[in-house]
């Protein structure tokens, strides 16, 4: 059984659609067991990418869940046609697929139509050969795409998800379109090219009618990432960043650029990794610092602290998890009842849960700290006896070493990803509101993320580039 959400409306500026509405994976409407949604995280670990990048275990399940797939539109080609890739944070590459494919997917349960990108039909597409530059410079150093001594045959990929599904093809360059935000406060439509990868095979879930669609889009740090490739021709900074409503309605916006408000504090990537690793050295419940030995969040080949969000909870190292929950626990032993019947550390209260409940805060390498409210790491559940029920919503993995920040925590935030100064950035903001974005020490915008009207004090040629993006539900059973 295969339930979609219909697509919500989109504003259009200018013929390219500047801001779609973000929804949340798990809308506040319906109440969802924590079951539920640990089934959906594990699925979404399985997907990210082998080879160099972190891999995390597949568990399968019987039981449905929900699957909240982020996408945009994009467009390629002269000429330009629509694809609709997800988009994905634990890779690099944008790729979509091409005719003929395959093994690829022939309908699809979460867009109308799929679309494939024929280089042929395009007048300004151009293949990458194994003797190009961005071949053995750049693309062959991650993933030896030419076999020795190979010269004028096509600069290939191949991908391997963690779940056993994945794609592989050849290397193209051609227009991307897109709409950039100017220092008049005027957007125009520009094009840049770039190089993507162009899927003539398809393995696993990915042919999947149900989670079919025209590709992913990788926003990693990759000097072939499409956030790099703007960045070296000078059209964008090389920094993006989103803010995502936590409020039933969802919503947010993402932008190839830098937020600016005050109280945003910074704290450094974690060098030579391929998602974007922090380093947390301790956390604090009510201003106390938890026995938990540093060393269980250091970064190595299947550890450390990574920000996803593709991931709906939280999951905590198995070593911080025990100290974590007891120390909640103690906290609210006085004002909430536990109700062991529900598993995962679920209490019922009669009161107000920031009141009952304590802050927590995640301190970061460089005294970066993130302060989070109960309702950071909470899920309200059903009602029990008409009291309101709460469980904690961070978890654990047994034999997992990493510790995975989800959407539990990052809404209601600003993030900025600084590629440029190898850092990532927070503060808690009410993402309903405008922000400021900028993209350099003497120029800013001003995005509204309900009208995207913009105003700016500077009239310098650089860019923020929008890409409007929609989260997707879909209901299924897994066998």
């Amino acid at each position: 059984m295969i339930l979609v959400e219909s697509l919500p409306s989109m504003e259009v500026v200018n013929g390219f659609p500047a801001r779609m509405k973000l929804e949340r994976a798990f809308p506040l409407a319906r109440s969802v067991e924590l079951a539920e949604l640990m089934a959906r995280d594990r699925w979404r670990h399985g997907r990210l990418l082998q080879g160099g990048v972190v891999n995390f275990p597949v568990e399968g399940s019987s039981n449905p869940f929900t699957a909240g797939l982020y996408i945009t539109r994009v467009k390629l080609g002269t000429p330009p046609k629509d694809f609709i890739v997800q988009i994905d944070t634990g890779s690099d590459i944008l790729w979509v697929t091409c005719n003929p494919c395959d093994s690829c997917p022939k309908s699809s349960g979460i867009i109308s139509e799929l679309t494939s990108f024929s280089p042929q039909g395009s007048s300004t597409a151009a293949p990458i050969g194994c003797s190009d530059k961005i071949c053995t410079s750049t693309i062959q150093t991650a993933e030896a795409p030419c076999s020795s001594g190979s010269t004028n045959s096509q600069c290939s990929y191949s991908f391997v998800y963690g779940d056993g599904s994945g794609t592989s093809g050849y290397y193209v360059s051609d227009n991307l379109y897109f709409d950039t935000v100017v220092g008049d406060a005027s957007t125009a439509n520009s094009s840049a090219s770039i190089v993507f990868g162009c899927s003539n095979s398809q393995t696993g879930d990915l042919t999947k009618p149900d989670r079919a669609v025209d590709g992913i889009f990788g926003f990693g740090q990759h000097d072939l990432s499409v956030i790099s490739q703007l960045s070296s021709q000078g059209i964008t900074p090389k920094v993006f960043s989103h803010c995502l409503k936590g409020s039933k309605e969802g919503g947010g916006i993402l932008v190839l650029g830098e937020i600016i408000e005050p109280g945003i504090v910074y704290t450094p990537l974690v060098q030579s990794q391929p998602h974007y690793n922090l380093n947390l050295q301790s956390i604090a419940v009510n201003g106390q610092i938890l026995s938990i030995d540093p060393a269980v969040f250091a970064t190595s080949s299947n550890r450390g602290t990574i920000i996803d969000t593709g991931t709906t909870l939280t999951y905590l190292v198995e070593e911080a998890y025990a100290p974590f929950v007891n120390a909640i626990t103690a906290a609210v032993s006085q004002s909430a009842h536990y109700l062991p019947s529900k598993g995962s550390y679920c209490f019922w209260i009669s009161g107000s849960v920031n009141e009952i409940f304590p802050s927590v805060t995640l301190n970061f390498q460089g005294g970066a700290s993130m302060i989070l409210k109960p309702e950071d790491y909470l899920l309200q559940q059903e009602l029990f006896n008409s009291a309101a029920v709460w469980c904690i919503g961070w978890q654990t993995v047994q034999g997992q070493g990493m510790t995975i920040l989800g959407d539990l925590v990052l809404k209601d935030k600003i993030f900025v990803y600084d590629l440029a100064g190898q850092r990532i950035g927070w503060g808690n903001y009410d993402c309903s509101l405008s922000v400021n974005v900028s993209t350099s020490s003497s120029k800013s915008e001003f995005v509204n993320t309900g009208q995207m009207s913009v105003s700016s004090s500077s009239s310098r040629g650089e860019n923020v580039v929008m890409f409007s993006f929609i989260c997707m539900d879909v209901l299924q059973n897994l066998v």
